[in-house]
């Protein structure tokens, strides 16, 4: 079976890495993948994607004016590159996969291709209204969220990655109270994981050629050197964004400095790793608000800031952690957790979103409100009872593979093709 994948920008977020581990898991079950997108950078994405073939069209057009209309040109770009791969290129394929932006999916179906789509969450809940421009911004957003609805309900399949995404699906899109909607987890790909964890001390010592790269890994290098004689280190690992809610981690810290005696603190340390795009605005702003708030804490000797990880580094940080702090509210699933957890470390989040079902309280870690008071109270817990820790480790691991192997994840998503292509040569028979 042939198969293209539709994805906007293939950077290195949580619906980035769902995209490539559905694609690797469609091309270890013997299919032929193609992977369409506006933006792709080997430098800044996961490395397995050089094993798959990638189309990036339209990567020069602008992705905003001014700092606006992101989502207008984003829904451009996507609906340009499906014109083009019907009708100006020589691709052939059997299902489309479309995620993120729904508009290719009317394409597609207008030119008979059977089309899943895979709903992280609604586009039209990730839009920050501007406060003193938000009479403007829901007129500019009625179209594009009223043509996320109809293309949605297109789809021949459509899957979301959590009950709660589910729940979610169907309280925005009321008129498609009627479609069906499975839930498909996420999965860890534990085979590559197993080799990361084998082999993490091989990373290859490339030199980046651009000038910006070049200062990043620089000052990555300069900040992990703060916690080089740390023993307790907590670690966050998210997008510069601030709908991930980073400061929670950051006052979180400040609170636990009030718990603990002088050894204990000068012990601890957060590590931050998030995901940087210089081409994006909030990226570079939300991290410079971070260092600010950091400073005004004096808490600039127990926190690094590191941007663009790779693979490899965030194994050996996955390694050196107590614990994995994550922070967002209602975050419709969250695939660190899971890679963590896979690493035998305990995770605190908040009791809310994805996290409900994927990390279970007191067993594989804590789900708590979301406060600084409460996210301290937990990572005090894990540093004056190192053997609830380790306990919490080991169930944390036995989860991922009992609930989210990349084995079960290849197999139902292989049913869900297999019956696609069997229901459309019904049709035609």
């Amino acid at each position: 079976m042939k198969i293209l994948f539709v994805h906007p920008d293939l950077g290195v977020g949580g619906a980035e890495r769902l995209v490539v581990d559905t694609a690797l898991a469609a091309k270890s079950n013997g299919h032929e993948v193609t992977i369409l997108t506006n933006h792709y950078d080997p430098n800044h994405c996961f490395e397995d994607t050089r094993d798959l073939d990638i189309k990036a069209k339209f990567s020069s057009w602008p992705r905003h004016i001014s700092g606006r209309f992101h989502a207008f040109f984003a829904y451009l770009k996507m609906l340009l590159a499906s014109i083009w791969v019907i009708y100006f290129s020589d691709l052939k394929f059997d299902v489309v996969i479309c995620d993120q932006i729904s508009l290719p999916v009317c394409v597609f179906k207008w030119a008979n291709y059977k089309v899943l789509f895979y709903c992280h969450f609604p586009d039209q809940l990730l839009c920050v209204y501007d406060k003193n421009k938000q009479f403007l911004k829901k007129i500019y957003r009625a179209p594009l969220d009223w043509l996320e609805m109809v293309t949605t309900g297109m789809a021949d399949v459509i899957l979301v990655n959590s009950e709660f995404t589910k729940k979610i699906f169907y309280d925005t899109f009321v008129k498609l109270k009627d479609k069906r909607v499975d839930v498909l987890y996420p999965s860890l790909n534990t085979e590559k994981f197993d080799t990361l964890l084998n082999e993490f001390s091989n990373e290859p010592n490339e030199e980046p050629s651009d000038l910006r790269k070049i200062e990043i890994k620089n000052s990555n290098i300069l900040e992990l050197k703060k916690s080089e004689s740390k023993k307790f280190i907590f670690l966050s690992i998210n997008r510069y964004e601030r709908k991930k809610d980073l400061k929670l981690a950051i006052k979180a810290m400040s609170e636990l400095k009030q718990k603990l005696n002088l050894e204990d603190w000068e012990s601890c340390h957060l590590i931050m790793a998030g995901g940087y795009d210089p081409r994006v605005g909030e990226n570079l702003n939300h991290h410079a608000e971070l260092l600010d708030l950091a400073k005004s804490l004096d808490l600039l000797d127990h926190i690094s800031f590191l941007r663009s990880i790779s693979d490899t580094q965030k194994i050996k940080l996955l390694r050196r952690t107590v614990c994995l702090i994550y922070t967002p509210t209602n975050e419709h699933f969250g695939i660190v957790p899971i890679e963590a957890m896979y690493c035998e470390r305990p995770v605190i989040a908040t009791n809310t979103g994805g996290p409900l079902e994927t990390v279970v309280n007191e067993v594989t870690g804590y789900l708590v409100k979301s406060s600084p008071s409460e996210f301290a109270k937990a990572m005090e817990k894990i540093i004056t009872n190192p053997q609830k820790q380790q306990e919490m480790g080991q169930n944390a691991r036995n989860r991922v593979i009992k609930n989210f192997s990349f084995i079960a994840f290849q197999q139902k998503l292989n049913s869900i093709l297999t019956n696609m292509t069997s229901q459309e040569s019904k049709k035609e028979n």
